[in-house]
């Protein structure tokens, strides 16, 4: 039976992939004040454990840095919330 404490991210990574996320939601112009209002929370709360977990960190990396060379971030778990957080 595999260790399911490999799979847990270590301090430095969840702050590495939180950051990502703040970076993600800066770049796609999403306002962070009514993401904490959806759901009442809740669906920040989601959003942030999806990234914990995220299997893209490589992919997000790269698509920050590449500037203007931005498309619609499909790969990211959270895309859909952050477009309708850009919507509304």
């Amino acid at each position: 039976m595999p260790n399911s404490r490999l799979l847990w991210p270590t301090r430095e990574e969840l702050r590495q992939r939180y950051e990502l996320m703040d970076r993600m939601m800066e770049t796609r112009g999403v306002d962070v004040l009514a993401a904490l209002r959806v759901d009442g929370g809740l669906a920040f709360i989601e959003a942030r454990a999806k990234c914990r977990y995220c299997q893209h960190e490589g992919v997000c990396r790269h698509w920050l840095a590449s500037e203007g060379q931005r498309g619609p971030a499909d790969f990211c778990p959270n895309a859909a919330f952050f477009k309708s957080l850009i919507e509304s």
